[in-house]
């Protein structure tokens, strides 16, 4: 009664569960915030900028640039035509000035700043704004084009692609694993039901994300909402395949298939559970980060694997249970059966790894060097309008208007001065090299509002100079130096500071779990240099391509950080079951090196099914239209092939059989000797199907 009871009960908590959950997912989206002073933290000189622009009289301004341009010069019926879209404008929504034309000196190009307070920080208000001047101002026809650009028409860009992202991220992901779980089940049937699983996981994870949104302000980005998807799909599907193939095993062991689930669970549940709290801790040293949108993406990458992992240890083991062997058709393991014998290329792998163990260890080092000395050719830091692999209208603008006006920038720089101190301001303002022109704006509440124009196109190392200049010169006048640009140099800087605290809290918080779990400080060591060196290496190949294949003019400041993070913490998810199942062969009186390698031959099919299925829902975010999802997705799946093809297959194999029984020290397992020389590797084994 009991075997009938159990899962029937698991399915409806999980059905009460979700009837909770439903509501608060469904509004996820709504939370969302993707405007670059969101990211920031607050004591950034951005940051305080965009707050006191709130409290000026009409609130956050949306700042936009008309840029009307024809090839060969505008004609008097051009000029004409755009100044009558502009008074349209002006009539039609309520503006902060009339905009006046700027005609550039080749007589090819004219732009109109416009200005509004009434979006304030609402962004969907904002983007209704932007999306009214676009339909007022439209191409007229006759050889003239008009595009919309400035701060607001880039930031509605960049919030509509990561308002599209939800469906298209999360059908790709779905398609993915679906194929590479029928390939590896080979059943009809199987694969919907870790797939199923991992939906409901993923439903469950948008309700908890939500409630950490209300209850403690975690900044939820649509970057970070697809990563948690990702892991969601790609974690889940990796516990969903280690537990269906000890499940698989054990059916073969056991007539009734609770009592098998049972025996899978006592058997593999540990592991798992390690692995994914190992990866939950790592995300969750994000929190020591000062950048907004990595500490927000720590909780909710954690929240996605821990939803995952009760999930797959709780329903997807109801749902098996409940529906009986006839779910692995055709290939249903028999009570009494043996699994089919064939020839394991793990056996191959670690037999080639074990003969000359220093060789293999030495060629991969110097490969994974190598492969790492391509991260000096990263292209410099990603510019704002450089941000979408297609070029939405808003990077038009800003590129005619780089092109036209060359001698200023068509991006103010804005500061913020005390009232009794904006005289004083504005002078030292016009003294800063690289200023060429500098107004007053709004004032209220003790604050006035500076305009400044920089002779340099935006986000250069001109622009960047010149900003540096103008906070040093306004250092101890109580003024802030902020605007789009300022933001931008801000994120870096911010992700540099992150770089040195969280990475090595990460390093410290995984070697403290794994010294705990491994009883061992070798080994541990062992696996963390491992991992470092993928992440470099992946880094490494990222450097190679991403300006001469992909054609990326600039890299996320923030992925190096973000790329360490899950590279780490997921590479060392897999260490763990390698060395977690060499440790139990060693403590049943096995030699370290034959340990090695019957760990590589009893780990490596399953785990190599869920490398690939982990780097294929990361590379997922290849196809996505921003380039920091591109990189990020790139490099983490490599990374997560190279560990599991090369550094786990051959460097942590070979390294362990080269180190003996030195690899578990100081522990206990340390100081036996072994009794015999390593085995050589059968020819043929029993290997059970995953």
């Amino acid at each position: 009664m009991r075997r009938i009871a159990v899962p029937w009960g698991v399915l409806a908590l999980w059905i009460a569960v979700l009837a909770l959950a439903g509501p608060f997912a469904g509004k996820l989206g709504d939370v969302q915030h993707n405007r670059a002073v969101d990211y920031l933290p607050a004591s950034a000189d951005s940051t305080q900028v965009a707050k006191i622009q709130d409290q000026l009289p009409g609130g956050e301004t949306t700042e936009l640039v008309l840029v009307y341009h024809r090839d060969g010069g505008l004609s008097s019926a051009d000029r004409a035509a755009a100044s009558d879209q502009v008074a349209d404008i002006e009539r039609e929504l309520n503006l902060v000035r009339a905009p006046e034309g700027v005609p550039s000196k080749s007589g090819d190009t004219v732009m109109y700043p416009v200005a509004s307070t009434s979006p304030g920080q609402d962004e969907k208000a904002r983007d209704a704004f932007v999306n009214d001047v676009r339909d007022i101002a439209h191409d007229t026809g006759a050889g003239m084009s008009v595009d919309v650009g400035g701060p607001g028409a880039v930031a509605t860009d960049a919030s509509e692609v990561y308002q599209s992202l939800d469906g298209p991220l999360l059908y790709t992901t779905v398609a993915v694993v679906a194929l590479l779980l029928i390939l590896i089940y080979r059943s009809p049937f199987l694969w919907l039901v870790p797939l199923a699983v991992a939906g409901v996981a993923d439903f469950l994870s948008m309700g908890v994300a939500y409630g950490l949104n209300q209850a403690f302000g975690t900044t939820i980005s649509g970057q970070s909402q697809g990563v948690m998807t990702i892991l969601v799909f790609g974690a889940g599907t990796d516990y969903a395949l280690l537990i269906v193939s000890r499940y698989r095993e054990e059916l073969r062991r056991f007539e009734r298939p609770y009592d098998a689930m049972r025996a899978a669970l006592r058997g593999c549940g540990p592991a798992v559970l390690a692995s994914s709290a190992t990866v939950a801790v790592g995300l969750l040293c994000l929190l020591a980060a000062d950048l907004n949108s990595s500490r927000g993406m720590g909780p909710l990458g954690a929240v996605g694997v821990l939803c995952a992992l009760v999930a797959m240890l709780t329903l997807l083991p109801a749902v098996l249970v409940l529906l009986g062997r006839r779910v692995f058709w055709p290939l249903v393991p028999a009570f009494g059966s043996r699994p089919k014998e064939r020839r394991s290329l793990f056996t191959a792998m670690g037999s080639s790894a074990g003969r000359r163990p220093l060789t293999v260890l030495g060629v991969g080092a110097v490969l994974l060097g190598a492969l790492a000395l391509g991260a000096f050719a990263l292209p410099g830091s990603l510019k704002q309008e450089d941000s979408f692999t297609d070029k939405p209208d808003s990077v038009v603008a800003m590129r005619t208007l780089a092109d036209a006006y060359p001698e200023a920038s068509s991006q103010p720089i804005t500061v913020i001065a005390p009232t009794g101190k904006a005289a004083e301001a504005v002078a030292t303002a016009r003294d800063t090299d690289g200023v060429t022109d500098v107004t007053r704006g709004r004032g209220g509440g003790g604050w006035t509002e500076i305009n400044v124009v920089a002779k340099a196109a935006p986000q250069t190392a001109a622009e960047t100079a010149t900003i540096e200049a103008l906070r040093d010169g306004l250092d101890g006048q109580g003024a802030y130096v902020g605007g789009p640009s300022a933001e931008q140099l801000d994120l870096k800087d911010t992700n540099a500071r992150d770089r040195l605290v969280v990475v090595p809290i990460v390093l410290a918080a995984v070697l403290l779990i794994l010294v705990a779990l491994l009883r061992s400080l070798v080994a541990p060591l062992l696996l963390l240099a491992a991992v470092v060196a993928v992440w470099g290496a992946a880094l490494g190949i990222g450097g190679l391509v991403f300006g001469p294949l992909f054609g990326f003019e600039g890299t996320d400041p923030g992925l190096g950080l973000l790329s360490f993070v899950f590279l780490v913490a997921l590479g060392v998810d897999y260490g763990i079951f390698l060395m977690h199942r060499m440790r139990e062969e060693v403590l049943g009186g096995a030699p370290t090196g034959a340990a090695a390698l019957t760990a590589l031959r009893t780990t490596g099919a399953v785990i190599a099914s869920a490398g690939l299925v982990l780097a294929a829902t990361f590379a997922v975010l290849t196809s996505m239209p921003l380039v920091q999802l591109v990189e990020l997705g790139f490099v983490i799946a490599v990374g997560v092939l190279l560990d599991t093809f090369l550094v786990r297959t051959y460097l942590v194999t070979s390294a362990s059989y080269a180190l003996g029984r030195k690899v578990w020290w100081p522990g206990p397992l340390s100081r036996k000797r072994d009794e015999a020389a390593p085995p050589s590797a059968p020819e043929r084994e029993f290997v059970p199907a995953p």
